[in-house]
């Protein structure tokens, strides 16, 4: 069996999709999450997993207009605002929200954390991102962004930091002793007093221990440092990767960085970013991708933003029909390499005009996707795939009640869930 997720953002869906509804301001409602969070529990899903970003992109042409015009990657709510009214709704499903380890203090986070883990009763995970991009650093006050790898560095600081908070309260210090009159032991409540190079924090937390003691932690770093980060802390890791090639090794690389830190590489779940043209019969779902993809090839202008987003460098000041030039950033290293990976001897026009999502794609009726995933995941090795999609309700009922009932009937997705914790659902299998 395989682990399934779902992969989006608290941001517009696929503005101006015919079938969107009213997309201009749906997207803000609750009730959208709720009803796809419901959707995709009846479907066996393990999380939906809210990607967030803090900056309005305007490196492309030194402008935010693209960005703002097409309603791309922003403008953007706090996803951590989300996860209460989900949880509140759904009993099984995971919730995990980003939260950025360069600009969120340990003790705000790790309270933040246990609170939306007890609220969705052991159903929360944290994303941890290091945050890629210097606007994003200014918003915060610094003039740029620290160097990559040293980001990595730091957060390996700060999920010490904040584990040594969720540590500080013992299972049972909550004693509720009426009768002595005793809420919480106090001498089960420890202080952290971490001091590391980065980060400082007195603790103990001032809530008691939340049902998983700690959250799930995800992360989705793909350079050689976020791997890294990934394997030592990660209990599920988001992977992307175009290809069967580059997913086993992705997968066995990760796996040898937790072994050589002392983890059970079985206890790491990669969920490698999936899209998914499904339609009636084959041909149709053939001839629908090859509409998505001439669309997408043709609209340069959005590959070039998206580069420019990545990598926070300007894509729209070079010649198109010249080689691409040497690429040096401090952003989002990973994703602008999987975008001009190939790139020698082409020119940028050639680059980007060649779709390039970063999901493996998935194409062709019900019965001809499920034999494709089920081929992918024997041929890989596990864990699972992530969708990769906006919430538009047509969109997920055809993942939910089309795809997920037949994956079923395959056992290869779960008929029903273990456990109630997140965590012990992703260790189900």
């Amino acid at each position: 069996m395989f682990h399934m997720g779902w992969f989006l953002s608290y941001t517009v869906q696929n503005w101006r999709d015919p079938w969107n509804g009213n997309g201009s301001d749906l997207w803000i409602e609750p009730e959208l999450y709720i009803e796809a969070a419901k959707a995709l529990e009846r479907a066996g899903f393990d999380y939906m997993m809210f990607e967030d970003g803090s900056f309005i992109p305007d490196a492309f042409r030194g402008s935010m207009e693209y960005a703002l015009s097409n309603a791309s990657i922003a403008p953007k709510h706090d996803p951590l605002t989300l996860i209460a009214p989900i949880a509140r709704e759904t009993e099984r499903i995971g919730l995990i929200a980003t939260v950025t380890t360069s600009f969120y203090p340990p003790f705000l986070a790790a309270r933040l954390a246990s609170t939306l883990d007890t609220l969705s009763g052991g159903r929360f995970g944290i994303n941890l991102v290091t945050a890629h991009n210097d606007r994003t650093a200014q918003n915060f006050g610094l003039e740029q962004h620290h160097e990559h790898d040293l980001r990595y560095e730091m957060a390996d600081e700060w999920v010490r930091a904040a584990t040594a908070l969720w540590d500080g309260w013992e299972r049972d210090a909550l004693t509720l002793d009426e009768a002595n009159g005793v809420f919480a032991s106090a001498d089960k409540v420890h202080y952290a007093n971490f001091e590391g190079t980065y980060y400082r924090t007195r603790g103990p937390l001032n809530l008691p221990p939340s049902p998983q003691l700690r959250p799930v932690l995800c992360q989705a770093g793909g350079s050689q440092a976020g791997m890294t980060f990934g394997a030592r802390h990660a209990d599920t890791i988001i992977a992307q990767a175009g290809d069967v090639p580059t997913m086993k090794k992705f997968r066995e690389t990760v796996r040898e960085l937790a072994q050589e830190a002392g983890r059970d590489p079985d206890s790491v779940k990669i969920l490698f970013l999936a899209s998914f043209v499904l339609e009636d019969s084959d041909r149709a779902a053939q001839e629908k991708d090859a509409q998505m993809r001439a669309a997408s090839e043709a609209n340069i202008e959005a590959n070039l933003a998206m580069l420019s987003f990545s990598s926070g460098i300007d894509f729209g000041k070079f010649d198109l029909d010249a080689p691409v030039p040497e690429i040096e950033t401090n952003a989002a290293r990973a994703t602008t390499a999987h975008h001009l990976r190939n790139s020698e001897g082409r020119t940028l026009r050639e680059i980007v005009s060649t779709r390039s999502t970063g999901a493996f794609n998935f194409v062709g009726s019900v019965p001809t996707v499920a034999d494709q995933m089920s081929e992918v995941a024997a041929e890989v090795g596990g864990d699972g795939f992530l969708v990769q999609a906006p919430i538009i309700p047509r969109t997920v009922h055809r993942i939910a009640d089309g795809l997920a009932p037949e994956l079923r009937r395959r056992g290869l997705i779960r008929a029903d869930y273990d456990y109630h914790t997140l965590r012990e659902n992703l260790l189900a299998f």
